[in-house]
């Protein structure tokens, strides 16, 4: 494609005329704003990176077509750094060398778009090749910004801020060649560069260093002191942007550095005030973030506390919304609107999960963008959780004073004070505790305040209190607020405002949660009410309506299961569900309601089952075939519409128990489950896994035939090097593999073995797992099973006892009294029978087991416990049996006492 006048190609690399100006003519059809083609010119772009000199056209385009438009020679260079990552490990050196030659003197450029494009690519070199591998970048940056001319010391500030960004460790490494770590020889360079009389280079520089404070390199810890002094003199910044990054420098050094800051303390709060009230919002935005993380932060809270008086009315002030916030612009569209598809929000489906996950529930957010507002409220949540009461002298007069203005141009003040009494809900429940009868009779009538974004925030704060409004239940006076605050939401649930249809859903779904049983007498009401507003509602919002049919669902339960509830509730979901195509992904939000609904049902799911359990199907084949033939499939792959069948499928096994066996007989199902299983998406197998274990509850016989075939690929997902990314899908593997060995029992044995291999390594290393983030859930999952196969196959599990049973027995210890304990106890107990030497060296890690239980409700499993200790009280001769007795701790004994030993 090109000529070179010698063999080495080096440096004598030309471009062809031709190449050249077809390569330009496309770059600027790509860019003119007329072109109507774009996929057209970026498949013959995508058609040039065949050759193997394309990128150095690209390089050349960009560093010396100076003819050209400067747009041409910056899309030059962007699409030189996108095709890095997938050429450079094949790009001849010749060329690497070419393309990093030509880049070096742009860093000089006297325009500064190119300038900064030259360190975008230039970084993105340094990220794919590491620093190692291209010696002569570090010293042209340290010549550029040593030259004392502006453009230079701007290019190679910008390339260097990037690499900061992107990779700061490459600069914080050992490099073979170099004396020392390139950031020993560049931060006195951005420290110096402190001082700057350009604004960019001190941004740029400040920003580079900021990029550090996590790693904290040796250079940068020793030379703490100037790099304050310098964050102390750009505090008065002129520029905004250099003022924001002295904040977020403040700001990460109290989460990640704390102790260097206390003996500045003072200093830093009186400034982070100052500029909580800057004029720039960003500047204010960043500063306010420091409250949050101080909180956060092991600090003592008194350096705080005499700052509160001043700190508290700066964040009620921020509180109020700003002119600019987009939130008043949404705020006056009119809810029969449809909407527009940029306004439907991304949603995520959590796959099904066996085990128990302490993961808490965000409050549901009823403004989406961060801004000064948001931050200000979070950060008087946390003030009221380290500080509780003792904010409320400073914070009740002005909340007070506010609410009780009047007029349209106080408003956002009167809406302000509502956030306020929700931000500090938790954290100052003490003090308000006597007060919360007047709090919620006030906020009832704002429910129905002229301003829609006070009736929305109205809804929020009054969810805040949901605990404390359902518990009021048991009297009178208490229950007629409770009921006012029901039909109130419900009333916003079918506002015009869609703003406010949602903030009244999501308050309403915390109030069901909190309520449960209580809303059993009240069913009617809310359902008519919930299903008008799914009548009215538009695309977005419609989801957090189903959203809120499947938390009632699961607050009430079976109290749903009655014919007038049911002629309400399921006519218009199964008009939609009708309505809706396989590949419309308005569907989602709509499995996931009927899965509730159908947990929740039971039996009486029955009537609607068939229809929803083929469909399923359906779409389950059709994903599976558009994943490698969307054109026949007349979809396009997305494996969310499997995750979701299969967690609705999972829905009907637990509802419909054995009732689902003739719908599964008739499918193909198994095999359908089977390739789920064996998918590459975590997702996909995770809530394959989950559907494993339900089928095996409820209809065993039609998994047999491929039973062998399930087994195998469930045992693999424990035994992975991969185990960090994947924990979820090993959980719900390691759980079905328990559901399946209880019901095919001996027909599992030819795996047992492999199992048992894969599931001790997890109990034998209970703080790797745990450190891995799954909570508890696959350390008690593992022993359950573990258990399980000893209770079908002790034979085969015994022999091998004494390598796991402490840790083994470590883990049964923590699990919760349930059933699947049970299980696994009587697997403990079929193998000491087997194999009562095996269990000796662990004896007393076993006695503690025994001992986790708070009661053993089968009376077979307690009378086998006991024998199991009598077995070995006979077995251990001479003060054997006491000396093991004498280790343990006096509350264990205590427990022990109720087998008789």
């Amino acid at each position: 494609m090109a000529s070179s006048a010698d063999g080495s190609g080096l440096a004598t690399w030309q471009p062809q005329e031709e190449g050249l100006r077809e390569i330009c003519g496309l770059l600027e059809q790509q860019m003119a704003p007329t072109s109507d083609d774009k996929s057209l010119i970026w498949q013959k772009l995508q058609h040039y990176t065949q050759f193997p000199d394309f990128n150095n056209y690209l390089a050349f385009i960009f560093a010396r077509a100076e003819g050209k438009p400067l747009e041409v020679r910056q899309a030059a260079g962007l699409l030189l750094k996108n095709n890095l990552r997938s050429a450079f490990k094949t790009m001849p050196p010749a060329n690497q060398h070419y393309i990093k030659s030509e880049l070096l003197p742009c860093l000089g450029a006297p325009d500064r778009q190119i300038r900064s494009t030259a360190g975008t690519v230039i970084s993105a070199f340094v990220q794919i090749g590491g620093v190692a591998g291209w010696p002569e970048l570090l010293l042209a940056l340290v010549k550029c910004l040593d030259s004392n001319d502006p453009n230079h010391m701007e290019g190679a500030m910008d390339a260097l801020s990037k690499i900061c960004e992107d990779v700061p460790q490459l600069l914080d490494a050992d490099i073979s060649g170099l004396s020392e770590r390139p950031i020993n020889v560049f931060l006195p360079r951005f420290l110096q560069l402190f001082q700057s009389p350009q604004t960019t280079l001190r941004k740029l520089s400040l920003g580079a260093v900021n990029q550090f404070i996590m790693l904290m390199p040796t250079v940068l810890y020793m030379s703490m002191d100037k790099y304050l002094q310098g964050l102390f003199v750009l505090a008065n910044d002129p520029a905004p942007e250099v003022r924001k990054l002295v904040c977020s420098a403040f700001v990460q050094l109290i989460e990640i550095r704390s102790a260097v800051l206390e003996p500045h303390l003072r200093n830093v709060i009186e400034y982070m005030l100052l500029v909580n009230k800057d004029s720039d919002d960003e500047v204010a935005l960043e500063a306010c973030e420091f409250w949050s993380a101080y909180c956060e932060a092991d600090l003592p809270p008194e350096n705080l506390r005499e700052f509160l008086p001043r700190l508290i009315p700066v964040l009620l002030s921020n509180m109020a919304y700003a002119d600019d916030d987009e939130s008043l612009v949404d705020a006056e569209v009119d809810g029969s609107l449809p909407d527009r598809d940029q306004d439907l929000k991304p949603r995520f489906h959590s796959s099904r999960f066996h085990g128990s996950e302490d993961a808490e529930d965000e409050d549901d957010d009823i403004v989406n963008v961060w801004n000064l507002r948001k931050c200000s409220a979070a950060a008087l949540d946390f003030l009221s959780n380290v500080f509780g009461d003792e904010i409320l002298s400073t914070l009740m007069p002005i909340i007070q004073a506010n609410l009780s203005t009047t007029g349209d141009a106080t408003w956002k003040d009167r809406e302000a004070a509502v956030l306020a009494l929700g931000a500090i809900a938790e954290g100052c429940i003490n003090g308000l505790y006597p007060h919360l009868p007047e709090i919620i009779t006030f906020l009832i009538p704002l429910l129905d305040d002229n301003f829609p974004l006070i009736r929305s925030i109205s809804c929020w704060t009054l969810s805040r209190f949901s605990k404390y409004i359902v518990q009021g239940i048991d009297h009178q006076q208490g229950r007629e607020q409770f009921d006012k605050v029901l039909v109130g939401l419900l009333r916003r649930i079918l506002d015009d405002n869609k703003r406010v249809q949602e903030a009244a859903c999501s308050a309403f779904a915390t109030l069901e949660e909190e309520a449960a049983e209580e809303l059993a007498p009240r069913l009617d009401i809310i359902l008519q009410h919930l299903m008008c507003a799914f009548g009215k509602y538009q695309r977005r919002n419609i989801r957090i309506v189903y959203d809120a049919i499947g938390t009632l669902a699961d607050a009430v339960g079976g109290e749903l299961n009655q014919p007038k509830h049911l002629e309400i509730l399921m006519p218009p979901l199964i008009a939609k569900w009708q309505q809706l195509s396989n590949s419309d992904k308005d569907l989602f939000p709509l499995l996931e309601c009927f899965t509730s609904i159908a947990q929740a049902l039971g039996p009486g799911f029955s009537p609607f089952a068939q229809p929803v359990f083929k469909r399923c199907i359906n779409i389950i084949q059709t994903q599976q075939l558009a994943k490698v033939d969307p054109v026949s499939a007349g979809a396009k792959y997305d494996k969310e519409f499997i995750v979701c069948s299969l967690d609705l499928l999972s829905g009907l096994a637990e509802g419909l128990g054995a009732g689902i066996e003739s719908l599964v007989s008739q499918s193909n199902l198994r095999d359908l489950l089977l390739q789920c299983c064996m998918d590459e998406s975590h997702d996909v197998r995770q809530s394959a896994f989950a559907l494993l274990g339900d089928l095996a509850r409820v209809c065993p016989v039609h998994l047999h035939s491929r039973l062998p075939e399930f087994l195998d690929v469930a045992a693999k997902q424990l035994n992975t090097t991969k185990l960090k990314e994947t924990l979820s899908v090993a959980n719900n593997a390691c759980w079905a593999i328990g559901e399946l060995a209880i019901k095919v029992q001996k027909d599992m044995s030819s795996i047992v073995l492999t199992v048992i291999s894969y599931l001790v390594p997890i109990l034998q290393r209970p703080e790797v797992i745990i450190h891995l983030g799954l909570n508890k859930s696959l350390i008690e999952n593992c022993a359950i099973t573990l258990g399980r196969i000893a209770w079908v196959c002790p034979e085969l599990v015994s022999p091998h006892m004494e390598h796991f049973m402490q840790s083994w027995c470590l883990a049964l210890s923590m699990i919760r009294d349930d059933v699947e304990k049970e299980d696994a106890f009587r697997g403990l107990c079929a193998m000491v029978r087997a194999n009562p030497s095996g269990a000796l060296s662990s004896l007393v890690f076993m006695c503690k087991a025994i001992a986790s239980w708070h009661e053993i409700k089968s009376e077979d499993l307690h009378n086998e416990v006991c024998q199991v200790l009598h077995g070995y009280k006979q077995m251990l001769k001479n003060g054997a049996w006491e000396q093991c007795m004498s280790t343990l701790e006096p509350p264990v004994k205590d427990k022990l006492s109720k087998y008789q030993v």
